[in-house]
Formats: C-alpha cells, sequence, structure tokens
C-alpha cells in the first residue's frame, strides 16, 4: 500500500509539472525598472554612462515550454557626449522570443527578439557653444535587439537585459549605436 501511495504521489507530481511546461498559457502584468545607457564609440568623442527608468505592461503566450512576450513600455534614456546631456523619452515596443524551465510558480527564463522605439520627446542641453554644432540626432524612430532572462516566483518576475542598438545616430560627422541594460519587476496580474 505504501508502494503504491508513493508511485500515484510520484505520477500526480510528475503530470504537475509536466502540464505547467505543455498546457498554453496566456499572462498579464505590469513592469517597472531602470536602465543603464551607454553609446558605442565609433568616434572620438567621450561618453559617459546614466540611469533611466522604463515602465509599462507585458503579456505572454506560451506552450511546449516555449513563449512569446510582447511588451510596451514607456523608456527614459540618458546619455552626456562631449558635455551634451541628452535625455530621449520613446514608448519601445519588443516582441520577445524564449523558453523557461521550473514549475510550481518558480522557474527561469531565457529570451530574444526585436524592439522598435518611438521618440517621444528629445531633450538636450548643450554646455557650450561647440555642442550646439555637434549635437546626437536621436530619431524618431529606432530599432535594437534584446538578449535577456529572468526569474520567475509566483506572481513576481525580475529581468535581466541587454539591448542592442541597430540603429545609427547621427553625432557630428560621426554615428553611434545606443545601447542599454535593464533591470526591471514585472507584476503578474492574471
Amino acid at each position: 500500500m505504501k508502494k503504491l501511495l508513493f508511485t500515484l504521489t510520484i505520477c500526480i507530481a510528475t503530470i504537475y509539472m509536466a502540464s505547467a511546461q505543455i498546457i498554453p498559457s496566456f499572462q498579464f502584468g505590469l513592469k517597472g525598472g531602470m536602465n543603464l545607457t551607454s553609446i558605442s564609440k565609433t568616434g572620438t568623442f567621450n561618453s559617459s554612462n546614466q540611469a533611466g527608468y522604463l515602465g509599462g505592461i507585458w503579456t505572454r503566450f506560451g506552450a511546449l515550454g516555449f513563449n512569446v512576450q510582447p511588451e510596451a513600455y514607456i523608456t527614459s534614456k540618458n546619455v552626456t557626449v562631449d558635455g551634451v546631456q541628452a535625455k530621449f523619452t520613446s514608448v519601445d515596443v519588443p516582441v520577445l522570443f524564449g523558453g523557461k524551465v521550473g514549475a510550481f510558480g518558480f522557474g527561469a527564463r531565457f529570451y530574444t527578439g526585436p524592439v522598435v522605439s518611438f521618440a517621444i520627446n528629445k531633450d538636450q542641453n548643450y554646455g557650450n557653444a561647440a555642442g550646439n554644432i555637434a549635437h546626437l540626432n536621436y530619431k524618431d524612430q529606432n530599432y535594437a535587439w534584446q538578449f535577456g532572462t529572468g526569474i520567475d516566483i509566483r506572481s513576481l518576475s525580475v529581468d535581466l537585459r541587454y539591448e542592442a542598438g541597430l540603429s545609427k545616430q547621427d553625432y557630428g560627422t560621426n554615428s553611434t549605436k545606443i545601447n542599454l541594460f535593464n533591470l526591471s519587476l514585472a507584476y503578474k496580474l492574471f
């Protein structure tokens, strides 16, 4: 009888863990966090990284351990280049593809995918007259690619991502790409 009960318990646990990865699912939630923006140094200018913020919504569709995660959030990207402080606010729309391992509300995720950014504000503070000659021309629509990993603990998720800029931004006679790291906390509403 003890062997039968033990075997039945193992079978039920295995079915539950397998169904967590196999059954199609849909999730929706809110997220917020911070980013650290950098500019790739293709020219002869000096740049420094500065922190920004992000906040918005996410959804996740998945089955068989794989998922698609479209998101929409407002993000602030800050950087200083040769004395010019630039702050760009945009609506970012990533569509991420990835997988998840784990069960019982705990798990680890990995993902990658494209990001489209739509600029809604492009503020620059020029420290001197030379800054007016060589300012950063941030485009209205930009493209990037994200790589990341995350940890799920019940309804909370922590994500760490790297975003590699694909669109070139003109800076005087040079061009550059904007890259950033994101660290965010997400809450699953349902």
